[in-house]
């Protein structure tokens, strides 16, 4: 155990407890149908380890207030929020589809009272908040908070909370820790402007509200079809069938904050359009592909309807970006537009879209693994943060390793802050980072946000720059619908799906099928298959094909023609001898032509 985390936990246990329950009431109970933000993130909730999943905060006290105050402050906060009384009924095994908001109820208040607070006051705050994470909330029934209030000999110095994500992001966070302080202030909250989560989710399901949503799945569904299938496709690309575990890799880096800002300066765009470019070419670089698709979660809190609601709004923008330019400049030009573009079409009905997903990716015999995640919180306010993101703002540079995670990507980043310092998180897979080569990647941004401050980077000099080298493949590995596809292992992955029967995987010229093939698509694969008497058709032999992709490894893509033959050729190597065989059956194996 961590000194500093056994210590904490050692005083929690020693200080006095109490559990108060606070009573409110005045609301109007209500229940309507979850909102976009909502479904996606309850999706989660349900999957997810809920360490990971669970948001907190630290909200401090004022000297002076009693703890009647307090709580009298955070009963003000559920009565006007109807997001704070929602919960979300559902039976067991299955996913809510309706919130119900409660006009009255209780919640609970833990009370920790202590002769002293221990060690750093604020950090301590940080670890009972961190710890209440622990433990998923349940949705049908629990209060969606849970408070600690910290005290000292009865005097309230810290409320330490545990938020659920269904019903809080980190902008609703900073919302109400505002509200609270100004009550405590005395001061009269304002009129609520923004909408509650029932009302939003009926604007959302409005003509208009529904016309953003297509939009939205029309846009995934183009980068679906056409981009990379995965980032990393390689050798050594994701372990079959398992999340792994990655260290967090910190960087710290006033070199980095003072590079930004120059090459923000120098480019007359801002930094955060800036920092996306530098990641996505790097990215790219590092993968060996002509474009970065990484998830970039967004707030979605453009309008004014929506900017002050405490629920949540998180869902992912998805960014396709072409790096295919002669200079860093020109890529940063083409991010300012692409982000802003991955923005607008960041709402959407997440059951819709992983119908989607499903849909498209079989059609197309690929895996949407959300592999790449850069989520750049910098724009918080600092205390969001945590103590540990806010510690040492003075080093020129450094990489610290921390705990690990598991996390079903292979490449995440968490952006705190850009100034005085570049500080940012980054969890590469083992699979297919070495420890070496992540400390490299994140020293390599350094280098390139340097060199573009100095001036424009041509971007075939990306390795020479940041000592980031591309991925290497082996001659086998082949360029198929966008994706990088290795022959032998979609093969191995074929074979194994249709029982063990004798597989040939060959490239050969020119598209094949006539729907949405990505441009410039100059060949395909074909798999020949040797069915004899087995009963196969090439639907079958496709969609035991792609049940298998998501923990086949790296390099497979679904070939986009199969071809059932006769007893096969004595020299399997030979694919001219697979297509003197005797044709059974062939086709796409698809539903529809694609």
């Amino acid at each position: 155990m961590n000194s500093a985390v056994g210590k904490d936990t050692m005083h929690q246990n020693s200080a006095h407890t109490t559990a108060v329950t606070v009573a409110y009431a005045g609301g109007d109970r209500r229940r309507g149908p979850l909102t976009m933000g909502q479904a996606n993130m309850i999706r989660c909730i349900l999957r997810d380890d809920p360490t990971h999943i669970n948001i907190h905060d630290v909200w401090s006290v004022p000297e002076g207030t009693t703890s009647a105050a307090v709580t009298d402050a955070l009963r003000v906060l559920a009565v006007r929020h109807e997001g704070l009384r929602t919960t979300f009924p559902h039976s067991p095994g299955a996913a809510p589809v309706d919130q119900v908001v409660a006009a009255q109820g209780t919640f609970t208040v833990t009370v920790l009272d202590h002769a002293e607070l221990p060690g750093d006051p604020a950090r301590y705050a940080e670890s009972v908040a961190r710890a209440a994470r622990a433990g998923r909330f349940a949705l049908e029934r629990e209060f969606p908070l849970r408070i600690t209030l910290l005290t000292v000999a009865g005097q309230p110095a810290y409320v330490a909370l545990a938020f659920s994500h269904a019903v809080a992001d980190g902008s609703a966070m900073a919302i109400l820790r505002e509200e609270f302080a100004e009550l405590l202030a005395g001061k009269e909250l304002p009129a609520l402007t923004s909408l509650p989560p029932v009302d939003l989710a009926a604007v959302e399901a409005s003509p208009a509200g529904l016309r953003k949503s297509e939009a939205s799945l029309r846009y995934w569904e183009r980068i679906l079809r056409t981009g990379p299938q995965e980032m990393f496709a390689e050798p050594r690309g994701r372990r079959p069938g398992t999340d792994e575990e990655a260290r967090q890799l910190t960087l710290r880096s006033r070199r980095g904050g003072r590079a930004l800002a120059g090459a923000a300066r120098r480019t007359g765009h801002p930094e955060a359009t800036v920092l996306m470019a530098a990641w996505c070419a790097l990215v790219a670089h590092r993968a060996d592909q002509d474009s970065c698709v990484t998830a970039v979660p967004s707030a979605n809190r453009f309008h004014a309807r929506v900017a002050r609601s405490v629920t949540t709004t998180s869902q992912d923008a998805l960014l396709h970006l072409d790096v295919r330019v002669e200079t860093f400049d020109a890529l940063v030009a083409r991010t300012w537009g692409a982000v802003l573009n991955a923005y607008r079409h960041s709402q959407f009905d997440s059951v819709r879209l992983w119908e989607m997903i499903d849909r498209v990716t079989a059609e197309r015999g690929s895996h949407f693994g959300r592999d790449v995640v850069f989520n750049d919180v910098s724009a918080l306010p600092a205390p969001l943060l945590g103590t540990d993101t806010q510690d040492r703002d003075d080093a020129e540079q450094e990489l610290v390793w921390g705990p690990p995670q598991a996390l079903p990507t292979r490449l995440l980043a968490f952006t705190y802050r850009t100034a005085p310092q570049l500080h940012i998180s980054l969890w590469a897979a083992p699979s297919v980072f070495t420890p070496e080569e992540a400390e490299g990647f994140l020293s390599g941004l350094v280098l390139l946000l340097e060199a573009a401050a100095a001036g424009d980077v041509p971007m075939e000099a990306l390795a020479e720059v940041t000592g980031v080298r591309p991925a290497e493949r082996g001659p086998d590995w082949l360029r198929v619908d966008g994706c990088w596809v290795s022959p032998d292992a979609v093969r191995e992955a074929l074979g194994r799906a249709v029982g063990g029967l004798p597989v040939r995987v060959a490239q050969e010229p020119g598209p094949y099928g006539t729907a949405e093939r990505a441009p410039g698509t100059g060949s395909h694969l074909t798999a020949y298959i040797a069915r004899g008497a087995t009963p196969l058709t090439p639907e079958e032999a496709h969609r035991a094909l792609t049940a298998l992709i998501p923990a086949a490894g790296s390099g497979v893509l679904a070939p986009q023609r199969y071809v059932l033959v006769e007893n096969p050729p004595t020299e399997p190597d030979r694919s001219d001898a697979w297509r003197r065989l005797k044709t059974i059956d062939e086709g796409t194996g698809r539903s529809r032509q694609v």
